[in-house]
């Protein structure tokens, strides 16, 4: 069982398994830990590692009782440049050509994997390599090469990124090796997915399109990290199951002082429309190799919880750092001080609107978050079979916890990227009195209400039916 002071924090933590992390006893260890979501990165685990990740993770659910999902990360037309030659110190002013192509990179050529990039750059636009660590800025453009000067130099480093923050780029959003990771996570019930470099809502769709020509049963995140994102964010969340803040090469795509600013509008964008939203890059970066975080970063973690996140992301940290369990630790008791905090944020409640053809469930979910925080109860319980009341009451980030309960065991693991819910299974649906009893016992049993506790109860009556929320009922455990 997970530690119940972890098991209890509401902000959930994301963790990519890699080569530090692919055991089970180290992924045990983690979800002991905190660790609520386990991602696999497809820029660089292939598909039997991959395979390993799902079985770990599955035979622990069981093991544990726990409910850890796992997220799939597409990578994306990743830009890159090839190998690199020992001549490769790029000097200021200096010139360098840019070009398409498989040879080797030095300081005179660079060789990248983009076929349109001379049809595609302006004059003026800049080359970003190494995220950002090597500025270059287009001067000529010659058939297909590019002659670019050095604002920035340094020293080219094989297989490194490169971003171009000022061009429209036409390269397809999902690759060929992105539908073959999608069918893989759709073939192994992987719940999440997220789209790397996504610009509009139409490459949600198209991915939602193959993954329903696929018979799947994936929610979609997208990972807002370009500028046109930033400008497409409401159509971007309204056809998106998530989101997810990657900061990485966002702040290589924008200028890096305004990163902190849309961290927060698009935190609040989400929440405002019920979807959950990560924080993900960097965020305990040090514990790659440090055994505790700077200052600085705890800092940051603990602002992201203030900004109501529903999850913060580990990346290099627990993938290839040596102390994956001691970051998955470390971040569980930032998460924990800043929620036991009396400076955390009273958020504001999300009214529902009448044209909303929910608008009767949403009220009775919104009204449910409101008198949890007037009589400081301790748990809102919900039944749900698709996860909205769940999603509608996590948005308005209430004190209490959101335990939730359904027949439909594949949503326990997606519910636990969703900030603050706990889930539990449970199949008894015979009178909405009977449900409420033994729910309320099953949470006794596992010490998270006891007697003299407020508690809300949310349902759906006459609840045999399951249909949409229109019950909400107020009691003082005996």
């Amino acid at each position: 069982m997970i530690e119940r002071k972890y098991r209890l924090k509401r902000t959930k933590i994301v963790a990519t398994i890699g080569p530090s992390s692919l055991s089970k006893n180290k992924i045990r260890k983690m979800i002991l830990a905190g660790l609520n979501v386990c991602r696999i990165n497809f820029s660089h685990c292939n598909h039997e590692n991959a395979l390993k990740i799902v079985s770990i993770v599955t035979e622990l659910n069981i093991e544990l009782n726990s409910h850890v999902a796992i997220m799939g990360d597409l990578q994306g037309p990743k830009l890159r440049i090839g190998e690199v030659e020992a001549e490769n110190l790029l000097i200021k002013n200096s010139i360098v050509t840019v070009q398409e192509g498989t040879k080797k990179s030095n300081n005179k050529n660079i060789f990248i994997n983009y076929k349109n990039i001379s049809h595609d750059i302006a004059i003026g636009d800049k080359i970003l390599l190494d995220d950002g660590k090597i500025i270059l800025r287009a001067e000529r453009v010659s058939g297909l090469k590019i002659s670019c000067v050095v604002l920035q130099g340094g020293e080219i480093k094989a297989n490194k990124g490169f971003n171009l923050p000022n061009t429209a780029i036409s390269l397809p959003t999902i690759t060929p090796k992105d539908y073959k990771d999608l069918l893989f996570c759709i073939k192994n019930k992987v719940e999440w997915v997220a789209l790397s470099f996504v610009r509009n809502s139409k490459d949600l769709v198209q991915l939602k399109q193959l993954i329903h020509e696929n018979e799947g049963n994936v929610k979609v995140i997208a990972k807002i990290e370009k500028p046109e994102a930033v400008k497409n964010l409401n159509a971007i969340i309204l056809h998106s199951d998530a989101l997810m803040v990657a900061r990485g090469d966002l702040g290589v795509e924008v200028p890096t002082q305004k990163v902190p600013v849309l961290q927060k509008k698009i935190v609040r964008a989400s929440r405002k429309k019920a979807k959950p939203v990560i924080i993900a890059t960097q965020v305990m970066d040090s514990m790659t190799h440090s055994l505790s975080p700077t200052r600085a970063e705890t800092n940051d973690a603990a602002n992201a919880v203030f900004d109501g996140a529903d999850a913060l992301m580990l990346s290099g940290e627990t993938s290839i750092g040596k102390y994956p369990t001691r970051v998955v630790r470390t971040i569980s008791k930032i998460i924990l001080d800043v929620e036991a905090s009396d400076e955390r944020k009273h958020f504001n409640k999300l009214l529902p609107f009448k044209s909303n053809k929910r608008y009767i469930s949403d009220s009775i979910c919104y009204q449910a978050s409101e008198i949890a925080n007037q009589v400081g109860a301790k748990a809102i319980l919900a039944f749900t079979a698709s996860g909205y009341n769940a999603q509608k009451i996590s948005s308005n980030r209430p004190n209490s916890h959101v335990c939730v309960f359904t027949h439909n065991r594949k949503l326990l693991n997606t519910l636990s990227l969703i900030w603050g819910v706990l889930g539990f299974y449970y199949n008894k649906f015979e009178t909405t009195d009977i449900a409420i009893e033994e729910t309320q016992q099953i949470l006794m049993e596992e010490k998270i209400i006891k007697k003299g506790d407020f508690v809300i109860n949310i349902a759906s009556m006459p609840i045999k039916e399951k249909g949409m929320t229109n019950m909400l009922k107020l009691e003082k455990i005996k």
